[in-house]
């Protein structure tokens, strides 16, 4: 059964205002930090081909189209409701013409080539996998938050496959996961993408890593390096200045 009506979902400002996206009510998934994060990893090149693999409604793709005039959005998304929530979303932000959505299961091959995603596609491919393996945490009650919250196991591993199948040599993938996770996305990208960059996210500067966000380069040989980490909030609660800047979709910077 779905979780919600699409005539349920609510209308709501994101990034400062510079889009409008129709979502999930609140208790189901929606878009939050993680999509914030992820929509400004990597800055694209002009005209680039951008993929968001497990777009929901549409956030991450969305806000790159915002970012950058000249790209070209695809967004994959396996839920059906949530695929008609993305093109509404598409509709509502003027973007018609430069991002469609696609609703297909990204692990399955026969799927992804029947729905038109083709091998070597895009530059850019940025994802937000599901957080969690089945029988490892305690799924939400709410079936589609559940649903875009968990993998069988071993589908980390077949969903970055995929993302790599959609990517050009020398394309780049951008993902967020979760800190403890950083082990098993390093053995999924091991030996497919060099230039590997990690950046911690840590609530305040005293606290664990919560999130990673990772950056990787198909077929590349550079080194793996480790950037410093973005810290979300001061000491006081407030939002530091880059995380609020991201969080009003202010440019990119010069």
């Amino acid at each position: 059964m779905p979780e919600f009506s699409t005539e349920a979902a609510t209308a709501d400002l994101w990034l400062g205002g510079r889009l409008r996206l129709h979502q999930p009510p609140r208790g189901a998934h929606r878009a939050g930090t993680d999509a914030v994060l992820l929509s400004r990893l990597v800055k694209p090149p002009p005209g680039a081909v951008v993929v968001d693999v497990g777009s929901a409604t549409g956030a991450v793709g969305l806000a790159m189209a915002a970012y950058e005039a000249t790209a070209n959005v695809v967004l994959v998304e396996r839920d059906p409701d949530l695929a008609v929530l993305a093109a509404r979303n598409i509709d509502e932000n003027g973007v018609d013409g430069r991002v469609r959505v696609i609703a297909a299961d990204i692990l399955s091959i026969e799927g992804r080539r029947t729905a038109g995603l083709s091998p070597n596609m895009a530059e850019l491919v940025l994802t937000n996998p599901p957080f969690f393996e089945s029988g490892r945490h305690r799924p939400s009650p709410v079936p589609g938050k559940a649903s875009a919250h968990t993998f069988s196991d071993g589908d980390l591993e077949s969903w970055l496959k995929a993302c790599l199948d959609l990517l050009k040599p020398g394309g780049t993938l951008g993902l967020v996961h979760r800190a403890d996770a950083l082990p098993d996305c390093l053995a999924a990208l091991h030996r497919r993408f060099g230039g590997i960059v990690v950046r911690p996210v840590q609530a305040r500067s005293e606290r664990p890593a919560i999130r990673v966000l990772v950056t990787g380069i198909k077929g590349s040989h550079a080194p793996f390096s480790l950037a410093p980490p973005l810290i979300l909030q001061g000491t006081d609660g407030a939002m530091t200045p880059e995380a609020d800047a991201l969080h009003r979709g202010l440019p990119w910077p010069s």
